[in-house]
């Protein structure tokens, strides 16, 4: 049995089925403490000391309208968890949409699939301030990355997360900081590039009232507000180097002094920091201190390019047309256009794939976004050598659905839409047709436009899996 501070006390709405004595035990064992209530009464009774609400849709989302309009009225943020049937990704991609923090298939109950959802359930003070953050982690590799990740939320280090512009290294911070025990406490980011060197001093380490001409008033800098909580500090190698001395005091010492003041006060903060750039290289160039640099990465994490996580991109697209598509229709991606999404090399990373989908829903005249609907930066498809990741089974739908993204989880399939196996297949012969068509395994990566380590991972799953591969050296 789970113990009493890693319990998630839930209500449990399912106006089809109550919850079986085996459902119920494998639920307990995750952490979650069943509220059963039967009617909207019962719910606004259990609101105040819920954690969550788990509900069940039926066609369509008029159970979530009214359990929000509840939490509203009652002044309960409470996250909202929907679970739906497995041939209804329309009504999972809705529930999003209106405002619930994660989906899952109605009869799923496996462990990971409910502890990933609990774990990472937002806190009511957390939905008070903004709307939970939907991510996706379905590429092997980036199911790997989310895994070390959750190990590493559980330790005190500092995490240094590197990865090219765009790749979704805020996103990872954020993982850290929700999955670790500090989830309920604040989450403060700072882009050490975005701001002038004078004002990355003060609302990193604050002043008094008179410290200095125009401080009318004290100011808590950014430690001080992350207390209890994680510090992210974006772009890190773009800090001043004066600063970086100050900064490694503070992490040194546990202890923040503002400017003016002269008692020092304790802190309790977990730093993440975050860049694009060579730290080795500018320490070599005295850009950046050495000190500074073993403080910050006891745990260093990568973040690989969009292009070397091709299974991410699809469920990316699901992801942001739910989130920037219209409320009256339903999207779909002609196979056409799912082409040239995974064809694409995708240089801005995801970040750039979010500013094609957005483009595309300008353009796009109906309800299918066409191959004409996508722009790209400087890029034709005669342009790139990469080989096409689309199965023939995607080529000979009239229309792509986009499936439903997951909360620090993989993207479900199922017999109607096994995403997950359509990547893995169409990878499968991308791979044998490389390796047949080149005469070493660095000529067969280049192809791919992936990296030869990249390729070697995905060689050695292709075998665990049990298909048939040639000998690449």
């Amino acid at each position: 049995m789970a113990h009493t501070e890693t319990q998630h006390p839930a209500l449990w709405l399912d106006p089809l089925n109550a919850v079986g004595t085996t459902e119920r035990e494998q639920l307990a064992a995750t952490g979650l403490q069943l509220l059963p209530v039967s009617t909207l009464d019962d719910l606004k009774h259990g609101l105040a000391k819920a954690r969550l609400v788990v509900i069940r849709l039926m066609g369509d989302i008029s159970l979530l309208e009214e359990v929000k309009k509840l939490t509203k009225a009652f002044g309960h943020a409470v996250p909202v968890l929907c679970r739906v049937d497995r041939n209804n990704f329309e009504l999972g991609i809705e529930a999003m949409r209106r405002g619930a923090y994660h989906v899952l298939p109605a009869d799923d109950w496996s462990s990971d699939c409910w502890r990933n959802a609990l774990e990472l359930a937002p806190t009511k003070a957390t939905l008070n301030k903004k709307t939970s953050k939907t991510f996706v982690f379905v590429d092997p590799a980036s199911q790997h990355l989310l895994e070390l990740a959750k190990r590493v939320a559980q330790t005190q280090v500092s995490a240094l997360v590197v990865g090219p512009t765009g790749a979704g290294k805020e996103v990872l911070a954020r993982v850290l900081h929700d999955a670790s025990p500090r989830r309920d406490g604040p989450f403060v980011a700072l882009n050490c590039a975005a701001l002038p060197e004078n004002l990355i001093e003060d609302l990193l380490f604050g002043h008094e009232k008179g410290a200095f001409t125009g401080a009318l008033k004290e100011h808590r800098g950014l430690f001080e507000q992350a207390n209890g909580g994680t510090i992210f500090l974006d772009e890190i190698a773009e800090m001043p180097y004066h600063l970086q001395t100050k900064l490694l005091r503070v992490l040194q010492e546990r202890k923040i002094t503002r400017l003016g003041a002269h008692a020092p006060i304790e802190l309790d903060v977990r730093l993440v920091a975050a860049t694009n750039k060579d730290l080795r290289e500018a320490i070599n160039n005295r850009e950046f201190r050495e000190d500074l640099y073993f403080r910050i990465s006891a745990f260093k994490l990568r973040v690989p390019p969009l292009c070397e996580r091709p299974g991410d991109i699809l469920p990316l697209v699901a992801q942001f047309l739910a989130t920037y598509g219209p409320d009256d229709r339903k999207m779909q991606v002609a196979p056409e256009a799912v082409e040239l999404l995974l064809q694409y090399p995708w240089p801005g990373n995801v970040r750039e794939l979010e500013n094609v989908v957005q483009r595309s829903l300008v353009l796009c005249g109906g309800d299918t976004i066409n191959e004409s609907d996508l722009m790209f930066d400087d890029w034709t498809p005669a342009a790139s050598s990469a080989v096409a990741l689309v199965p023939e089974q995607i080529a000979a739908q009239t229309s792509y659905t986009p499936v439903l993204p997951a909360s620090l989880s993989s993207v479900s399939g199922n017999d109607q839409i096994d995403l997950s196996t359509a990547v893995k297949s169409s990878e499968y012969q991308a791979i044998m047709t490389a390796i047949q068509t080149t005469s070493n395994r660095s000529e067969a990566a280049t192809k791919l436009g992936i990296s030869p380590r990249s390729l070697r991972y995905k060689i050695a799953q292709i075998r665990d899996r049990g298909l048939p591969m040639m000998t690449a050296e």
